[in-house]
């Protein structure tokens, strides 16, 4: 019972100084351009929501204005929404040049898909350090899809609460050996639902899975206690066995981020593969950097006070009980 009170005291103090702005992955903007050959553009831009308001992202465009007053507005649990239909034949989409205003103080990336009038599409990244998209047709258009790696690596490296998951499996599985069956079940979990889900074989709402998924940090930080009690569970025993029944969760949230934005018509299977292959490189430089300081901290201090272990699995407990409380709040409220 005093794991629960711990836990139940840390929750508290979490929901006094909230987390909610590492509650969920800082997810990509995406803006789609249709041109077509009357003139009129159709604009779809998708602003990512931080807590309960968007980011302060606005997209500007050298030549074409796109008035507030023309844009028609709505939003789900992770964006707003706004599109335009703007005629505009005396100002041709090639030659522009896409400015997206405040991203530069953001880590988000944009995903700007284009779609020309002779069935070309153009997907591109748009970066912080590099706020500014100049659009040209290309003579040899590749498959729009190396972009969806650098998507895949974004996601993971800023996703909190999958990387505190894959933390406690560090924390928990110390044998090298074991972990490496651990992780590797983890992502063989991820990737099959990923790729059910972004296929629509399977279809969830993506509410509740990120409940589950707090919930599921919750588990591995309570056994993770039980084991620094010397508690026999089958968490410990079996570790790759609850990395995968849970993998096969945070594959569905994998999912639900990259449906924001969709993949391209042309070359599905190839993007969705190059987003899962960004997720596991970002997920083993996480693995990586991980170990390493465990190592660093092990031969920079050489008696490290038994009782500091304590903390990673009541920090990550009490983050990942706060996220289950406000994400069901979400779904009940």
């Amino acid at each position: 019972m005093k794991i629960i009170y711990r836990i139940i005291f840390l929750i508290m103090l979490a929901c006094i100084f909230p987390a909610k702005s590492f509650a969920h992955e800082v997810r990509p903007a995406y803006l789609e351009v249709t041109e077509d050959s009357a003139g009129e553009l159709k604009i779809l831009w998708k602003q990512p929501i931080m807590g309960e308001v968007g980011l302060r992202l606005i997209p500007q465009f050298s030549s074409i204005p796109l008035p507030d007053s023309l844009a028609k507005v709505s939003a789900t649990s992770y964006y707003l929404i706004r599109t335009w239909k703007i005629f505009s034949p005396h100002a041709p989409l090639t030659g522009q040049a896409i400015t997206i205003i405040g991203l530069e103080g953001t880590i988000t990336d944009v995903l700007v898909r284009i779609n020309f009038t002779n069935g070309q599409t153009q997907t591109k990244l748009i970066k912080p350090n590099n706020p500014t998209l100049n659009i040209q047709q290309e003579e040899n258009p590749s498959a729009p899809v190396w972009e969806y790696l650098q998507l895949g690596i974004l996601h993971i490296l800023t996703g909190f609460d999958h990387l505190l998951f894959v933390l406690g499996l560090i924390l928990l599985v110390r044998d090298r050996r074991r972990l490496l069956i651990t992780i590797t079940a983890f992502t063989i979990a991820h990737s099959i639902t990923l790729a059910l889900a972004t296929l629509h074989i399977i279809q969830v709402l993506p509410t509740p899975v990120e409940a589950v998924i707090a919930l599921s940090i919750m588990f591995l930080a309570v056994e993770l206690v039980r084991h620094y009690h010397s508690v026999d569970h089958l968490t410990y025993r079996f570790p790759w066995i609850v990395a995968f029944t849970f993998g096969l969760l945070h594959g569905l949230g994998f999912a639900g981020a990259l449906a924001q934005v969709g993949l391209p018509q042309n070359a599905i299977p190839l993007a969705l593969f190059l987003f899962n292959v960004g997720v596991e490189i970002g997920q083993l430089f996480f693995v990586f950097i991980v170990l390493l300081l465990m190592r660093l901290i092990k031969l920079l201090f050489k008696k490290v006070p038994d009782r500091t272990k304590w903390i990673p699995p009541y920090v990550i407990g009490a983050m990942a009980g706060y996220w289950f409380i406000e994400r069901m709040a979400g779904i009940l409220f």
